[in-house]
């Protein structure tokens, strides 16, 4: 069967017809690159991926990491494709050449995260962390820090973490009970647990740096008082190098149902009241620092779920055109079977994960790309309608692929029927794996309050204001007679949207807000499920645009009906599913709010 872990078709669609990425290059922070460049750096991706990831993705899951009381060990070949990835510059790749990076745009970073994230999301993990810590240093940290720790995080010597989550207290951040006492030499001291932190232990770099939250003695109650530190495994000695073993230990690795080979950790800080850690920006603000690595990380997370989704989808797709199983409707007993892909529920299965993947891999470039434009704008109004756009999406491309990457992953199984319950096949794997997804980062239920209560009104609604401009801009150059259906189809549910959103606000201030918190999912289906209608809309009206090029090849001319398409079947079959959630919203629904725990 086809092993590609993603097809170039797609990534060229989606970033050069559908983003027109190549525009960026008339951008200063990208002049010096081209076309080819960027291929280059996509096709070493891809190698690297198929070549050191793709090979052990299996063998990681089935020998985890084990701890022996003193070190954790795991098989050779992560080490392996943890080095290629350094030694290829990624963990650099979008930072400026002065720090030794690429000065790659986010758009093609993310590209070439999804052929790891294909290939073995594990072993990606390590590397994907330490991109985001390193980030958060950058931005925040003192010259000293910076200098101390992020040239080795960008070359791979030094990894990172980020420990927020302590046992008691979960998602619910205000409650940590971690601490902080400054001593003389302006370092601290830091004592606390924190738990499902991943990558929190291993042998495969030098040191590992923990960005960990606390609160310093005397801080305001909940989060007003968190603090951000980096503490790292070894504290660096006068050479800089590390040097003696900080006060971090290692309780004991968590044994998770999917990405099995990234180390899920249980850490104790400060058990012998010797753990070192310094402070990242001022005192009380570390929640907000911490935040630019959790919305990076929250657009991954969407990622990761759309590309191991993808590569579920990329299976079953080759697995039923080589499956032969029963014969078309009114065929003799003796005649020959044939490919279970010309079966109608085998093909509505394989179009659901294709509407499912398809989008939401678009929808994580289309973040990409507000992030690349929100570094490289020039115009202040233009950056500053980009940054309120992208924080409204985050909590969307962070919760739709994560929770539909599943299900496609899901009607993978399906497909291929037996068999994809079984280790022999890799479909079981991908659903496994991707199935932390949903909680990573934020459960998505977090991910649909902070939509309901925040995001959507922020700055007045002008994230809002400026989705609806982009919507009404694409539907405008919509000209064909299959995308304007799609319009038609759309228009209606957006007008019912915005009648409701006075009801919701009013919702937020009087008695009913028990109701609307219970009901906060009916309104994330509702905003993505629009919200993906758009991205395909994007995709279908760059397909349709193409066909009418001349001399298109056979295979061009399928890939992009098979694009039209899957926006047919999403708008078509997906987005009316959104009506009930209407209902329950208008209605402001009591049955969930006013369940009583006794009743269960």
């Amino acid at each position: 069967m086809n092993e590609e872990l993603v097809n170039k078709r797609e990534l060229d669609f989606q970033l050069y017809e559908v983003l027109d990425t190549e525009s960026l290059l008339e951008r200063t922070r990208f002049s010096d690159h081209n076309r080819e460049t960027f291929d280059a750096i996509l096709e070493t991706a891809n190698k690297i991926a198929t070549e050191k990831f793709a090979t052990h993705n299996a063998m990681a899951d089935s020998n985890e990491p084990t701890f022996d009381g003193e070190n954790v060990h795991m098989i050779p070949e992560v080490k392996e494709a943890f080095d290629a990835y350094n030694e290829a510059g990624f963990i650099a790749g979008r930072y400026d050449y002065e720090e030794e990076g690429m000065q790659l745009p986010e758009s093609i970073m993310m590209a070439c995260s999804g052929y790891f994230m294909s290939a073995n999301p594990s072993s990606a993990g390590y590397p994907f962390l330490t991109v985001a810590a390193a980030n958060v240093i950058r931005s925040f940290a003192s010259d000293e820090i910076k200098q101390q720790f992020m040239p080795r995080m960008l070359t791979g010597e030094f990894t990172g973490t980020m420990a927020l989550t302590e046992p008691h207290a979960g998602s619910g951040l205000a409650d940590i009970r971690t601490s902080a006492v400054k001593t003389d030499d302006g370092s601290y001291r830091i004592k606390g647990s924190k738990i499902y932190i991943s990558g929190g232990e291993h042998q495969l770099s030098d040191n590992i740096v923990h960005l960990v939250l606390a609160k310093i003695q005397g801080a305001p109650a909940g989060t007003k008082g968190i603090s951000l530190f980096v503490v790292p495994k070894y504290r660096l000695d006068e050479n800089g190098q590390p040097g003696e073993r900080n006060d971090v230990a290692l309780a004991g690795l968590i044994h998770k149902m999917g990405y099995r080979g990234t180390t899920s950790t249980a850490l104790s800080f400060g058990e012998n009241d010797d753990c070192h850690g310094y402070l990242v920006g001022e005192e009380h603000k570390g929640l907000g620092y911490m935040f630019l690595m959790m919305n990076e990380a929250r657009v991954g997370v969407g990622f990761g779920a759309a590309m191991i989704g993808y590569r579920g989808y990329q299976y079953s797709l080759a697995y039923a055109k080589d499956r032969t199983q029963g014969r078309h409707p009114g065929s003799k007993p003796t005649d020959p079977t044939v490919p279970i892909i010309e079966h109608g529920d085998v093909r509505r299965m394989l179009l659901a994960q294709k509407a499912y993947v398809e989008g939401a891999m678009s929808l994580c470039f289309y973040a990409a790309r507000l992030v690349d434009d929100q570094h490289t704008l020039e115009d202040d109004t233009e950056r500053q309608s980009v940054d309120q756009l992208l924080d409204l999406l985050t909590p969307v491309v962070k919760a739709w692929p994560s929770e539909f990457g599943v299900k496609a992953n899901d009607l993978a199984i399906q497909v291929l029927g037996g068999a994809g319950y079984t280790r022999e096949y890799p479909v079981e794997q991908c659903w496994r794996d991707n199935r932390l997804n949903p909680i990573h980062e934020g459960t998505n239920g977090i991910q649909a309050l902070d939509l309901l209560t925040r995001k959507l009104w922020q700055s007045n609604g002008a994230g809002l204001a400026e989705l609806q401009k982009r919507i009404n801009q694409e539907f405008a150059k919509t000209d064909s007679k299959e995308c304007l259906i799609l319009v038609e189809k759309m228009v209606p549910y957006l007008k019912q949207m915005q009648a409701l959103l006075p009801n919701l606000g009013r919702s937020l201030q009087d008695d009913n807000l028990p109701n609307l918190l219970a009901n906060a999912q009916c309104f994330m289906n509702i905003f993505s499920s629009l919200v993906l209608s758009w991205i395909w809309l994007r995709q279908a009206n760059k397909a349709a645009e193409a066909l009418q090029k001349p001399s298109l090849n056979d295979q061009d001319v399928a890939f992009y009906n098979g694009k039209i398409q899957a926006a047919n079947y999403y708008i078509h079959w997906e987005l009316p599913l959104i009506q009930r959630d209407f209902m329950l919203l208008e209605d402001m629904d009591e049955t969930c709010a006013t369940m009583q725990v006794d009743w269960f």
